[in-house]
């Protein structure tokens, strides 16, 4: 009987990982929420296998070089906390794939879960979207999604970052919605063309300067104008509820997630009453606000 390597077969890599991981004491929140489905993720991406496919594979054994290519990957993990994203330039949100890289924090939004219902019931007809403004846009992710869901809509993407925006770029490339989507380098509506929209959404740096200083080592590697918010979390959600109303259409909605943060939301916004909507984290992450209640 032939002597097998210690580590042969898919199982076993899985195994070792999840042990690895979990002694190490890994952060997971950019797309896994365990130790299983990180490792999981990062074994079949390296493999270049499906996805969705671990079980028919567990027992397959593994070429040395396989081996070799996975505890590279899951030491890079475990030694410098980088998140998975980033190992393997993918992001995931929803069913829709992203290119990512350390120039973009790790796509993850809550206001993801709600463009594929089109927002509602706070939008009536999706077809009568037409312009739509997102503050903020990162990796363009959710640009991309609004432009695929909203069948008449075109989207401007802002973001003060360059790099961010090259980013974006290379995504709404590769999901060929450059006729639909217009990138726009701007500090919030700085450079925003002078125009009505019906939507406003935006996912803008939220965490507060105390959060800040105990974010876990794999928030680290993200661009950290991406995540800090100042004192309460709230310096530029201020900006954007102040400047929204004059852009927005007569029955336009804007749309911010917040994160954790809803108890400096409602303190910065004391004379306005914030609806907030349902997610799979509850109703705390994501509040709108319409331009009526904008223009009073």
């Amino acid at each position: 009987m032939t002597n097998l390597p210690t580590l042969s077969t898919l199982r076993d890599l899985w195994r070792y990982a999840i042990t690895r991981f979990n002694t190490e004491k890994l952060f997971f929140g950019h797309g896994s929420s365990d130790a299983l489905d990180e490792a999981a993720y990062l074994i079949l991406h390296t493999l270049k296998l499906p996805l969705d496919k671990l079980d028919p594979f567990l027992d397959a054994h593994l070429l040395p070089d396989e081996v070799d290519a996975l505890l590279r990957v899951i030491e890079r993990r475990c030694v410098e906390r980088v998140p998975a994203a980033y190992i393997t330039k993918q992001a995931w949100l929803g069913t829709y794939p992203f290119y990512v890289d350390q120039r973009v924090i790790v796509p993850r939004s809550f206001i993801a879960e709600l463009i594929p219902e089109h927002f509602s019931p706070w939008v009536a007809d999706p077809e009568n979207v037409f312009e739509i403004l997102e503050l903020c846009t990162g990796s363009g992710c959710l640009a991309i999604m609004m432009a695929d869901a909203f069948p008449n809509a075109h989207v401007d993407a802002i973001d003060i970052s360059s790099d961010a925006l090259a980013v974006a770029a290379r995504n709404v490339a590769d999901y060929e919605l450059g006729d639909k989507v217009t990138l726009i380098e701007s500090d919030l509506y700085a450079k925003v063309p002078a125009k009505k929209y019906d939507l406003i959404i935006t996912n803008p740096p939220y965490v507060n300067s105390g959060s800040m200083t105990k974010l876990p080592p794999e928030y680290l590697h993200e661009p950290q104008l991406a995540l800090a918010g100042g004192d309460d979390g709230m310096d530029l959600v201020r900006k954007i509820v102040a400047g929204a109303a004059a852009r927005l259409s007569e029955n336009g909605i804007l749309m911010v997630e917040i994160g954790n943060e809803r108890a400096f939301a409602e303190a910065a916004f004391p004379d306005l009453e914030l609806t907030w909507l349902s997610t799979s984290a509850g109703d705390d992450m994501v509040f709108l606000l319409s331009a009526g209640q904008l223009n009073n």
